[in-house]
């Protein structure tokens, strides 16, 4: 299995309920690299790499989040890893 990436838009309740510090935490215990952020239409976005099992693992856990949020619905795009080393919080878009 080599690496993959993807590019996640999160909607929903997803602002002010610890999502992007969770997402942190999920990406690091699956092994994933990327980054997570806020933008300013509400939504949630990430970039997460890693191997491909994984990268399904939190794209289904993302699904629902910490207990505070509510995710409508997830856009996720298929793109090029950028060769991320970890995963982190980026500032809002």
């Amino acid at each position: 299995m080599g690496t993959v990436a993807r590019h996640l838009t999160i909607h929903g309740k997803v602002q002010g309920v610890f999502y992007r510090g969770w997402a942190v935490e999920a990406a690091r215990r699956l092994g994933l690299a990327g980054w997570v952020r806020n933008r300013i239409d509400g939504s949630v976005e990430a970039l997460i790499e890693g191997q491909d099992d994984a990268v399904e693992r939190f794209i289904a856990l993302a699904g629902q989040g910490p207990p505070a949020a509510r995710v409508a619905r997830i856009d996720a795009t298929e793109v090029a890893a950028e060769g991320h080393l970890k995963f982190e919080q980026h500032p809002t878009a």
